[in-house]
């Protein structure tokens, strides 16, 4: 790989894996230009983030793009690492989308160890209940204009603008629903990340 090439780590929904539909969109879009890191997160909200922040160390991403829970994770840890984020539909109450849907699971697109079943109840609920009483607790006005929101205008689960913009500043929307398709990550999410990408190029 070109060792000038940028490093963009994407942050998969809470359903999903790194095999993703937005997160092979990203990888096809960028190749030869980005390296599109997609790994399947932990799905204790604890692990993931100590996942995510070992990754960065070990990675150094330029860019971080989220999806939903993904993003939930990806505001946390931006400012504290000091790597810019694109939240796609971020999810703010991981908690009322939980407690809809305690009970056995399956994963919708493959997971690296195979384990396709999962399992939601009170432990996970309080665990993300634990995160979301501290997730803006980084928030750093030096950093905001580095973390951008783009929200579907058809996403059914996660209205959350209001909230992002309580604590950010650049919002941006999208014709499409909560999981973006392959053309909506081309059309929309990839757009956005060369910008912010080049934004923070020229802030440095």
């Amino acid at each position: 790989m070109n060792e000038f090439m940028k490093k963009i780590l994407f942050l998969h929904g809470f359903y999903a894996s790194g095999q993703c539909v937005p997160a092979v969109a990203l990888k096809e879009a960028f190749e030869g230009e980005a390296d599109v890191i997609t790994p399947d997160l932990p799905m204790h909200p604890k692990e993931a983030v100590s996942f995510i922040r070992g990754l960065i160390d070990s990675e150094k991403p330029d860019l971080l793009i989220g999806n939903s829970c993904g993003s939930f994770y990806a505001q946390m840890v931006a400012p504290v690492m000091g790597v810019p984020a694109l939240l796609g539909n971020p999810h703010f109450q991981m908690t009322e989308f939980l407690k809809q849907r305690i009970g056995e699971h399956q994963y919708k697109s493959p997971r690296k160890d195979g384990k396709q079943d999962f399992v939601i109840d009170e432990t996970l609920i309080e665990e993300f209940a634990e995160m979301e009483a501290i997730q803006f607790d980084n928030c750093n006005p030096d950093f905001k204009d580095r973390i951008w929101g783009l929200f579907g205008e058809r996403d059914t689960l996660a209205h959350f603008e209001p909230t992002f913009l309580k604590h950010y500043e650049k919002s941006y929307h999208f014709p499409g629903g909560h999981t973006p398709t392959a053309d909506e990550v081309r059309n929309w999410y990839v757009p956005l990340a060369e910008k912010l990408l080049r934004t923070n190029l020229d802030s440095k």
